[in-house]
Protein backbone atom coordinates (compact mmCIF):
# COMPACT_ATOMS: atom_id res chain seq x y z
CA UNK A 1 0.00 0.00 0.00
CA UNK A 2 0.63 3.73 0.06
CA UNK A 3 3.29 4.75 -1.87
CA UNK A 4 2.47 7.09 -4.73
CA UNK A 5 4.30 7.13 -8.19
CA UNK A 6 6.21 9.93 -9.41
CA UNK A 7 9.25 11.50 -7.93
CA UNK A 8 7.09 15.19 -7.23
CA UNK A 9 8.60 17.87 -6.76
CA UNK A 10 5.94 18.74 -4.09
CA UNK A 11 7.98 22.44 -2.89
CA UNK A 12 6.73 24.03 -5.89
CA UNK A 13 3.09 23.04 -4.75
CA UNK A 14 0.64 25.63 -4.24
CA UNK A 15 -2.18 25.44 -2.11
CA UNK A 16 -5.05 23.13 -3.58
CA UNK A 17 -7.93 25.50 -2.19
CA UNK A 18 -7.98 28.58 -2.70
CA UNK A 19 -9.44 30.54 0.88
CA UNK A 20 -12.55 31.97 0.25
CA UNK A 21 -14.11 34.71 2.09
CA UNK A 22 -18.23 34.71 1.75
CA UNK A 23 -19.72 37.91 1.40
CA UNK A 24 -20.16 40.20 4.20
CA UNK A 25 -17.10 38.65 5.95
CA UNK A 26 -14.08 40.62 5.90
CA UNK A 27 -10.55 38.49 5.67
CA UNK A 28 -10.18 38.97 9.17
CA UNK A 29 -12.15 36.90 10.05
CA UNK A 30 -10.71 34.12 8.67
CA UNK A 31 -8.79 32.34 11.25
CA UNK A 32 -7.37 29.08 9.56
CA UNK A 33 -5.95 28.84 6.17
CA UNK A 34 -6.79 25.77 4.18
CA UNK A 35 -3.78 23.44 4.24
CA UNK A 36 -1.49 23.23 1.04
CA UNK A 37 -0.76 20.57 -1.44
CA UNK A 38 2.26 18.91 1.03
CA UNK A 39 0.28 18.72 3.56
CA UNK A 40 -3.00 17.33 2.24
CA UNK A 41 -0.49 14.59 0.28
CA UNK A 42 1.39 14.51 3.53
CA UNK A 43 -1.92 13.80 5.69
CA UNK A 44 -3.19 11.65 2.61
CA UNK A 45 -0.66 8.95 2.51
CA UNK A 46 -0.63 8.45 6.46
CA UNK A 47 -4.63 7.38 6.04
CA UNK A 48 -3.51 5.28 3.42
CA UNK A 49 -1.39 3.22 5.45
CA UNK A 50 -3.67 3.26 8.09
CA UNK A 51 -6.10 1.76 5.55
CA UNK A 52 -3.91 -0.56 3.62
CA UNK A 53 -2.85 -1.82 7.92
CA UNK A 54 -6.57 -2.06 8.71
CA UNK A 55 -7.23 -3.73 5.96
CA UNK A 56 -4.89 -6.60 6.18
CA UNK A 57 -6.27 -7.00 9.82
CA UNK A 58 -9.72 -7.37 8.35
CA UNK A 59 -8.27 -10.10 6.00
CA UNK A 60 -6.59 -11.66 9.05
CA UNK A 61 -10.00 -12.04 10.74
CA UNK A 62 -11.86 -13.15 7.77
CA UNK A 63 -9.56 -16.26 7.76
CA UNK A 64 -10.49 -16.58 11.50
CA UNK A 65 -14.01 -16.40 10.61
CA UNK A 66 -13.77 -18.74 8.52
CA UNK A 67 -12.11 -21.53 10.17
CA UNK A 68 -14.26 -20.85 13.26
CA UNK A 69 -17.38 -21.09 11.28
CA UNK A 70 -16.21 -24.52 10.30
CA UNK A 71 -15.66 -25.34 13.89
CA UNK A 72 -18.71 -24.42 15.04
CA UNK A 73 -19.89 -26.29 12.20
CA UNK A 74 -18.35 -29.49 13.44
CA UNK A 75 -19.37 -28.77 16.95
CA UNK A 76 -22.89 -28.46 16.56
CA UNK A 77 -23.14 -31.59 14.56
CA UNK A 78 -20.96 -33.91 17.40
CA UNK A 79 -23.61 -31.57 20.00
CA UNK A 80 -26.28 -32.60 18.05
CA UNK A 81 -25.28 -36.25 17.93
CA UNK A 82 -24.51 -36.54 21.79
CA UNK A 83 -27.87 -35.42 22.20
CA UNK A 84 -29.50 -38.27 20.24
CA UNK A 85 -27.41 -40.56 21.82
CA UNK A 86 -28.52 -39.65 25.39
CA UNK A 87 -32.45 -39.51 24.02
CA UNK A 88 -31.84 -43.66 22.90
CA UNK A 89 -30.24 -43.99 26.76
CA UNK A 90 -33.27 -41.87 28.43
CA UNK A 91 -35.81 -44.12 26.73
CA UNK A 92 -34.35 -47.23 27.41
CA UNK A 93 -34.61 -45.40 31.81
CA UNK A 94 -38.17 -44.34 30.69
CA UNK A 95 -38.83 -48.22 29.60
CA UNK A 96 -37.61 -49.52 32.66
CA UNK A 97 -39.27 -47.24 34.78
CA UNK A 98 -42.65 -47.93 33.51
CA UNK A 99 -41.37 -51.72 34.09
CA UNK A 100 -40.63 -50.46 37.61
CA UNK A 101 -43.96 -48.53 37.87
CA UNK A 102 -46.36 -51.72 37.02
CA UNK A 103 -44.57 -53.96 39.96
CA UNK A 104 -44.06 -51.65 42.44
CA UNK A 105 -44.98 -48.26 41.42
CA UNK A 106 -42.93 -45.41 40.37
CA UNK A 107 -39.33 -45.10 41.98
CA UNK A 108 -38.95 -41.46 42.71
CA UNK A 109 -34.82 -42.45 41.39
CA UNK A 110 -36.56 -43.01 37.48
CA UNK A 111 -38.69 -39.77 37.64
CA UNK A 112 -35.28 -37.98 38.24
CA UNK A 113 -33.76 -39.86 35.80
CA UNK A 114 -36.30 -39.03 33.08
CA UNK A 115 -36.75 -35.76 34.19
CA UNK A 116 -34.74 -34.62 30.54
CA UNK A 117 -32.58 -32.26 32.33
CA UNK A 118 -28.74 -33.89 31.75
CA UNK A 119 -27.44 -31.34 34.91
CA UNK A 120 -29.83 -32.95 37.17
CA UNK A 121 -29.41 -36.67 35.86
CA UNK A 122 -25.54 -36.36 36.66
CA UNK A 123 -26.35 -35.55 40.29
CA UNK A 124 -28.33 -38.73 40.68
CA UNK A 125 -25.08 -40.69 41.35
CA UNK A 126 -26.76 -42.78 44.33
CA UNK A 127 -29.62 -43.30 42.13
CA UNK A 128 -27.76 -44.88 39.52
CA UNK A 129 -25.42 -47.16 41.67
CA UNK A 130 -28.60 -48.32 42.92
CA UNK A 131 -30.66 -49.21 39.92
CA UNK A 132 -27.60 -50.76 38.52
CA UNK A 133 -27.71 -52.94 41.17
CA UNK A 134 -31.04 -53.83 41.33
CA UNK A 135 -31.83 -54.35 37.63
CA UNK A 136 -28.41 -54.92 35.91
CA UNK A 137 -29.19 -51.96 33.39
CA UNK A 138 -25.85 -49.77 32.94
CA UNK A 139 -26.86 -46.44 33.89
CA UNK A 140 -23.32 -45.34 33.98
CA UNK A 141 -22.88 -46.12 30.36
CA UNK A 142 -25.81 -43.51 29.83
CA UNK A 143 -24.42 -41.15 32.29
CA UNK A 144 -21.05 -41.41 29.88
CA UNK A 145 -23.15 -39.86 26.95
CA UNK A 146 -25.01 -37.19 29.07
CA UNK A 147 -21.57 -35.92 29.88
CA UNK A 148 -20.46 -35.77 26.56
CA UNK A 149 -23.30 -34.73 25.20
CA UNK A 150 -22.66 -31.61 27.88
CA UNK A 151 -19.48 -31.00 26.81
CA UNK A 152 -20.05 -30.94 23.37
CA UNK A 153 -22.88 -28.30 23.71
CA UNK A 154 -20.59 -26.76 25.96
CA UNK A 155 -17.89 -26.85 22.91
CA UNK A 156 -20.47 -25.59 20.05
CA UNK A 157 -21.46 -22.82 22.33
CA UNK A 158 -17.98 -21.43 22.76
CA UNK A 159 -17.79 -21.88 18.99
CA UNK A 160 -20.67 -19.70 18.60
CA UNK A 161 -19.57 -17.26 20.76
CA UNK A 162 -15.94 -17.29 19.27
CA UNK A 163 -17.57 -16.44 15.76
CA UNK A 164 -19.80 -13.73 17.48
CA UNK A 165 -16.92 -12.31 18.70
CA UNK A 166 -15.04 -12.17 15.48
CA UNK A 167 -18.17 -10.41 13.00
CA UNK A 168 -18.16 -7.89 15.89
CA UNK A 169 -14.46 -7.11 15.30
CA UNK A 170 -14.70 -7.41 11.36
CA UNK A 171 -18.22 -5.03 11.63
CA UNK A 172 -16.15 -2.40 13.78
CA UNK A 173 -12.81 -2.78 11.66
CA UNK A 174 -14.55 -2.06 8.83
CA UNK A 175 -16.73 1.17 9.90
CA UNK A 176 -13.16 2.49 10.65
CA UNK A 177 -11.51 1.88 7.54
CA UNK A 178 -14.68 3.14 5.72
CA UNK A 179 -14.58 6.42 7.55
CA UNK A 180 -10.71 6.66 6.73
CA UNK A 181 -11.47 6.13 3.24
CA UNK A 182 -14.26 8.84 3.04
CA UNK A 183 -11.50 11.04 4.64
CA UNK A 184 -9.16 9.97 1.70
CA UNK A 185 -11.51 10.28 -0.78
CA UNK A 186 -13.15 13.87 0.37
CA UNK A 187 -13.00 17.02 -2.04
CA UNK A 188 -9.57 18.60 -0.80
CA UNK A 189 -7.30 15.60 -0.72
CA UNK A 190 -9.00 13.98 -4.24
CA UNK A 191 -7.72 17.10 -5.50
CA UNK A 192 -4.30 17.45 -3.80
CA UNK A 193 -3.81 13.74 -4.82
CA UNK A 194 -4.63 14.39 -8.08
CA UNK A 195 -2.37 16.76 -8.71
CA UNK A 196 0.29 14.81 -7.08
CA UNK A 197 -0.29 11.65 -9.22
CA UNK A 198 0.44 13.84 -12.33
CA UNK A 199 3.91 14.55 -11.94
CA UNK A 200 5.18 11.76 -12.74
CA UNK A 201 5.00 7.51 -13.47
CA UNK A 202 6.70 4.73 -13.98
CA UNK A 203 7.45 2.76 -17.30
CA UNK A 204 5.39 0.36 -18.46
CA UNK A 205 7.76 -2.70 -18.21
CA UNK A 206 7.92 -5.81 -20.51
CA UNK A 207 9.75 -8.75 -18.54
CA UNK A 208 10.23 -11.71 -20.74
CA UNK A 209 8.64 -15.17 -20.94
CA UNK A 210 8.59 -16.89 -17.48
CA UNK A 211 9.53 -20.22 -16.65
CA UNK A 212 8.94 -20.33 -13.05
CA UNK A 213 5.29 -20.29 -10.88
CA UNK A 214 6.03 -16.74 -9.34
CA UNK A 215 7.45 -15.64 -12.61
CA UNK A 216 4.26 -16.81 -14.22
CA UNK A 217 2.25 -15.29 -11.53
CA UNK A 218 3.85 -12.36 -12.07
CA UNK A 219 2.47 -12.14 -15.67
CA UNK A 220 -0.72 -12.83 -14.49
CA UNK A 221 -0.18 -9.65 -11.72
CA UNK A 222 0.78 -7.54 -15.01
CA UNK A 223 -2.03 -8.13 -17.00
CA UNK A 224 -4.24 -6.58 -14.33
CA UNK A 225 -2.39 -3.20 -14.25
CA UNK A 226 -5.03 -0.19 -14.30
CA UNK A 227 -7.41 -2.25 -12.47
CA UNK A 228 -8.53 -0.23 -9.31
CA UNK A 229 -7.85 -0.87 -5.75
CA UNK A 230 -10.67 -2.18 -3.76
CA UNK A 231 -10.10 -2.91 0.43
CA UNK A 232 -10.58 -6.30 1.05
CA UNK A 233 -11.68 -7.14 -2.82
CA UNK A 234 -9.37 -10.29 -4.87
CA UNK A 235 -10.16 -9.87 -8.35
CA UNK A 236 -11.03 -10.26 -11.18
CA UNK A 237 -11.35 -7.00 -11.66
CA UNK A 238 -10.42 -4.93 -8.48
CA UNK A 239 -8.22 -5.53 -5.83
CA UNK A 240 -6.66 -5.24 -2.77
CA UNK A 241 -2.83 -5.90 -2.16
CA UNK A 242 -2.91 -9.30 -0.76
CA UNK A 243 -5.53 -9.97 -3.06
CA UNK A 244 -3.93 -9.14 -6.27
CA UNK A 245 -0.79 -11.73 -5.27
CA UNK A 246 -3.66 -13.95 -4.10
CA UNK A 247 -5.61 -14.21 -7.65
CA UNK A 248 -2.61 -14.08 -9.57
CA UNK A 249 -1.08 -16.90 -7.95
CA UNK A 250 -4.38 -18.75 -8.29
CA UNK A 251 -4.23 -18.45 -12.18
CA UNK A 252 -1.20 -21.23 -12.12
CA UNK A 253 -3.04 -23.01 -9.68
CA UNK A 254 -1.12 -22.14 -6.38
CA UNK A 255 -3.87 -21.45 -3.17
CA UNK A 256 -2.49 -18.50 -1.18
CA UNK A 257 -4.52 -16.88 1.70
CA UNK A 258 -5.88 -13.65 0.99
CA UNK A 259 -3.79 -11.65 3.98
CA UNK A 260 -0.09 -10.64 3.83
CA UNK A 261 0.92 -11.86 7.08
CA UNK A 262 -0.19 -15.14 6.28
CA UNK A 263 1.33 -14.83 2.78
CA UNK A 264 4.68 -14.29 4.67
CA UNK A 265 4.85 -17.72 6.04
CA UNK A 266 3.49 -19.56 2.57
CA UNK A 267 6.86 -20.07 1.09
CA UNK A 268 10.81 -19.97 1.06
CA UNK A 269 12.41 -16.52 2.55
CA UNK A 270 14.80 -15.38 0.20
CA UNK A 271 17.23 -12.73 1.00
CA UNK A 272 16.94 -8.81 -0.60
CA UNK A 273 20.39 -9.78 -3.38
CA UNK A 274 18.55 -13.24 -4.40
CA UNK A 275 15.35 -11.52 -5.24
CA UNK A 276 13.76 -12.81 -8.62
CA UNK A 277 10.90 -11.77 -10.41
CA UNK A 278 7.75 -13.51 -9.25
CA UNK A 279 8.76 -13.15 -5.79
CA UNK A 280 6.86 -11.55 -2.78
CA UNK A 281 7.98 -8.57 -1.34
CA UNK A 282 6.73 -7.43 1.64
CA UNK A 283 6.95 -3.85 3.93
CA UNK A 284 5.58 -2.43 7.05
CA UNK A 285 6.69 -3.35 10.08
CA UNK A 286 3.10 -5.05 10.88
CA UNK A 287 4.12 -6.55 7.03
CA UNK A 288 0.52 -4.68 6.40
CA UNK A 289 1.59 -4.42 1.97
CA UNK A 290 2.54 -6.84 -0.37
CA UNK A 291 3.97 -7.09 -4.03
CA UNK A 292 5.26 -9.27 -6.54
CA UNK A 293 8.89 -8.36 -7.46
CA UNK A 294 9.24 -7.52 -11.51
CA UNK A 295 12.86 -6.98 -11.46
CA UNK A 296 15.29 -3.91 -11.17
CA UNK A 297 14.23 -2.63 -7.71
CA UNK A 298 10.45 -2.36 -8.94
CA UNK A 299 7.45 -4.47 -8.03
CA UNK A 300 3.49 -4.78 -9.18
CA UNK A 301 0.86 -3.97 -6.70
CA UNK A 302 -2.25 -2.71 -5.58
CA UNK A 303 -1.05 0.03 -3.48
CA UNK A 304 -3.91 2.23 -1.93
CA UNK A 305 -7.08 3.74 -2.34
CA UNK A 306 -7.62 6.04 -5.07
CA UNK A 307 -4.94 4.07 -7.07
CA UNK A 308 -4.60 1.38 -9.79
CA UNK A 309 -2.61 -2.09 -9.94
CA UNK A 310 0.77 -0.78 -11.07
CA UNK A 311 4.49 -1.30 -11.38
CA UNK A 312 6.67 0.98 -8.72
CA UNK A 313 9.51 0.82 -6.86
CA UNK A 314 9.91 -1.19 -3.55
CA UNK A 315 9.27 0.73 -0.58
CA UNK A 316 11.77 1.87 1.91
CA UNK A 317 9.86 0.21 4.52
CA UNK A 318 10.96 -3.31 2.80
CA UNK A 319 11.21 -6.33 5.51
CA UNK A 320 11.27 -9.12 3.40
CA UNK A 321 10.47 -10.89 0.45
CA UNK A 322 9.33 -15.03 -0.08
CA UNK A 323 9.54 -16.86 -3.38
CA UNK A 324 6.23 -19.40 -3.56
CA UNK A 325 7.74 -22.99 -5.18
Amino acid sequence: MRKLSGAASLAAATAVLALVVPGGTSAAQVITPQPNLKTLVAQAKVLENQINSLSEQYDGLRIQLNRAKANSKIAEQAASRGQAALAVGQEAIAQLAAANYINSGLDPTFAALTAGDPSQFLSQASAMDEINQSSGVKVSTLSNKVTQALRDKETADQQAAAVHSLETQMDAKKKIIEAKIDKVNSAAMSQAMAVFKQTGSYPDIQIPTANTVGGQALQQALSRRGDPYVWAAAGPGEFDCSGLVMWAFAQEGISLPHYTGAQWNSGMHVARNDLEPGDLVFFGADISHVGIYVGDGLMVDAPNTGAVVRVEPLFSDYVGAVRIA
